[in-house]
């Protein structure tokens, strides 16, 4: 029992560090979104299909976010004009087009949504080696966890075909 305690103790204390990290985060997470040309609307899209490895359609997309395929269709039209995505035909149902995300749409999305700010070399250049290799390990431990889940959620249904 007392391992579970100890365990429920640690799971709230890391809730509370990621919620306090998390908040002193905002304003260098913030700065890149403030000065992105990209509306939200767009800038989610993107994001779906640079997660998509198969390739979103539009039908796909229209649907998940609850818009017509005409407006789906000129918001990838956008992302398309400023180099973010590409269109290419379904290899197997050539009425189909598939869109992907360009190397800039990667980069783009990477830059916005995935920036650590809280893992920039100012904060960890504050940290004794051995919280530095602690922080690997933990880190390692939840790359794992999220690769795993990952793997799980990619042997279920595709939703966005």
């Amino acid at each position: 029992m007392a391992e579970s305690d100890d365990r429920d103790a640690a799971q709230k204390s890391i809730d509370a560090l990621a919620i306090a990290i998390t908040i002193r985060s905002i304003p260098r997470i913030l700065q890149p979104l403030l000065t992105t040309d990209l509306t939200i609307q767009q800038l989610k899209v993107l994001s779906v299909v640079v997660t998509t490895e198969s390739g979103a359609t539009g039908v796909g997309l229209a649907e998940s976010f609850g818009v017509s395929m005409a407006s789906m269709s000129k918001l990838v039209d956008r992302l398309a004009a400023a180099g973010l995505v590409a269109r290419s035909t379904d290899t197997e149902d050539q009425r189909v087009r598939r869109i992907f995300a360009t190397d800039l749409g990667r980069s783009v999305v990477r830059e916005l949504m995935a920036a650590r700010p809280e893992l920039g070399g100012e904060v960890l250049a504050g940290l004794t080696i051995e919280e530095l290799q602690a922080l690997e390990t933990g880190l390692r431990a939840l790359d794992r966890e999220l690769r795993e889940a990952k793997s799980q959620e990619n042997a279920g249904p595709e939703t966005l075909g």
